[in-house]
C-alpha cells in the first residue's frame, strides 16, 4: 500500500509539474500572414504565453519572443479560431438519419457518443467557439456536453448553448402521428405567460441562449408562418434579458423576422424569405443575421440536386434573400446549420457566402471578429490581441483570396495548447 501510495503521489506532482510548465510556456508563432480578425498583416510575430497572447505585431518589436519555442509556418496563414455561428453538435446528417428517427428513435446515450465525435471533428477543423442552437429532442445534453468539454474530460470547441429551444404548441415536429398519444417534440412548447416560466426554466437548466421558433412549418399545407406573436416573444426577450442571456430567433418569413425584431432579439437565424425592409429594420436595431445557406444546400443535395443543374426554388430564393441582406449592410454572422450536414465540414458555409456574393476577406472577418462580437464574446476570442485568450488557427495558403484553403487546417491552438489531430 505504501509502495503504491508514493507511486500515486509522485503522478501526482508530475502532473502539477507538466501543468506548471505549460503554464509558463512560451510560444512564439511566425506565418507567413497573420489576419487578426480585421486585416492581413506580414512579417509578424504573436507570443502566447500560458492561455493568453502577450504580444500581437512586427517580428521586429516581439521582444517577448526571446527564449521562446518558435513555431514556423512560411506558407500558412494565422487567423483567430473560427467561430460556428450555428451548430445542432446532437443531430448528423439528415442522409443518414431523417430528422424524426433522430428525435423519436435514437437513445440519448447514442446521441451522446456520437455528438463528442462532432466536437472533436469541429476544433480539428479550426472552430474553437461553437454557438449550439438547440438539441433537437436530447433535452440539457448539450449543457452536459459543454462541461465535459470544460472539464478537460473530452476535446471540443468552448459552447454556447440553447437547451431544448422553445416553440409554439401544435407548430413544432415530429408530427403526422395518431393523435391519441403525445409524441416527443424536438423542443418545448410554451405559450402566453407559460413562455415567462419556461424561459426561466431553461436558464435555471443551464441554457447559455434561449432560442425561440417565431415561425415554423405549420401553415395550410406545411408552408412557413408566424407562431408567436409580438408580445409573446418580447416576454421571453425580457426574461432572458433580466439574467443577461440573449434571445435568438428562428424565423424565415419577413413576417416573423419583423415581429422577433420588433421584440428585441439578437439574431435571426435563416432569414429566407427577408426582404428590404425587414433587413432595414434588423440593421436600425443592431440585429444580425445567421443566414444559414449551407443547410438549405446540402438539404437539395440530399433530394437529387447536383452544382450544374438547374437551382431548386429554395437555393434561387436563398441568393437572392442574401443578395438583400448584404446590400442593406445588416450584420451577417456565419453559421451553417451544422448538423444538417457533416460536423467538421463547417467551412462549406464560409465557401457559400463567398459563392452567394461576400468578399472573403469579409467572410473571414464574419466568421472571426464579428461573430465574437455578436454574441458577446469579444473580451476573450475573436482577434489576434494582447489578452485575448490563444485560440489560434493555422491554414494554408490565403483564405483572404482563396475561402476554400480554410478546410487545409495545419494547426489548431486552443488557450494555448496545440490540439492534437487523430
Amino acid at each position: 500500500m505504501k509502495s503504491l501510495r508514493n507511486k500515486l503521489m509522485w503522478l501526482l506532482m508530475l502532473s502539477v509539474t507538466s501543468l506548471t510548465a505549460w503554464s509558463q510556456q512560451v510560444l512564439a508563432i511566425r506565418a507567413a500572414r497573420v489576419f487578426d480578425g480585421q486585416e492581413i498583416h506580414t512579417n509578424w510575430t504573436v507570443v502566447v504565453e500560458g492561455d493568453h497572447i502577450v504580444f500581437a505585431g512586427p517580428s521586429t518589436d516581439a521582444k517577448e519572443a526571446r527564449n521562446a519555442i518558435v513555431k514556423e509556418y512560411p506558407n500558412g496563414t494565422l487567423i483567430p479560431g473560427m467561430i460556428e455561428g450555428h451548430a445542432h453538435l446532437l443531430l448528423h446528417p439528415y442522409n443518414e438519419t431523417p430528422w424524426d428517427e433522430q428525435v423519436m428513435k435514437e437513445s440519448d446515450a447514442l446521441r451522446v457518443a456520437r455528438a463528442t465525435v462532432h466536437a472533436r471533428k469541429s476544433l480539428e477543423a479550426g472552430f474553437t467557439t461553437v454557438r449550439d442552437l438547440g438539441s433537437e429532442g436530447a433535452g440539457y445534453a448539450d449543457v452536459g456536453l459543454k462541461n465535459a468539454i470544460d472539464q478537460g474530460i473530452i476535446p471540443g470547441p468552448r459552447l454556447l448553448v440553447a437547451g431544448r429551444a422553445i416553440v409554439a404548441t401544435g407548430s413544432y415536429g415530429p408530427k403526422g402521428f395518431d393523435t391519441d398519444f403525445d409524441v416527443m417534440l424536438g423542443a418545448e412548447a410554451a405559450d402566453g405567460n407559460d413562455l415567462i416560466k419556461v424561459t426561466r426554466d431553461q436558464i435555471g437548466k443551464g441554457a447559455d441562449i434561449v432560442k425561440i421558433y417565431a415561425d415554423y412549418r405549420w401553415g395550410r399545407n406545411d408552408t412557413a408562418m408566424p407562431t408567436f406573436s409580438t408580445e409573446e416573444i418580447k416576454l421571453a426577450v425580457e426574461t432572458a434579458r433580466s439574467s443577461g442571456r440573449p434571445v435568438v430567433a428562428h424565423a424565415v418569413t419577413a413576417d416573423a423576422m419583423t415581429r422577433a425584431v420588433n421584440a428585441g432579439v439578437e439574431t435571426i437565424e435563416h432569414g429566407d424569405f427577408g426582404d428590404d425592409a425587414v433587413f432595414a429594420l434588423m440593421k436600425s436595431r443592431g440585429v444580425a443575421l445567421c443566414p444559414t445557406l449551407a443547410a438549405g444546400d446540402a438539404i437539395s443535395r440530399y433530394k437529387g440536386w447536383k452544382p450544374g443543374m438547374p437551382e431548386p426554388e429554395r437555393i434561387r430564393t436563398k441568393r437572392e434573400s442574401f443578395r438583400r441582406a448584404l446590400a442593406s449592410g445588416v450584420t451577417i454572422c456565419a453559421g451553417g446549420d451544422v448538423g444538417v450536414f457533416a460536423h467538421g465540414e463547417n467551412a462549406r458555409e464560409l465557401e457559400l457566402m463567398v459563392e452567394y456574393g461576400m468578399k472573403p476577406i469579409d467572410v473571414l472577418r464574419s466568421v472571426t471578429s464579428t461573430n465574437a462580437r455578436v454574441f458577446h464574446l469579444d473580451d476573450q476570442v475573436g482577434t489576434i490581441a494582447v489578452k485575448k485568450l490563444a485560440d489560434l488557427v493555422v491554414v494554408e495558403g490565403d483564405p483572404s483570396q482563396n475561402i476554400a484553403q480554410l478546410r487545409k487546417v495545419v494547426a489548431v491552438f486552443k488557450s494555448g495548447m496545440e490540439v492534437a489531430k487523430n
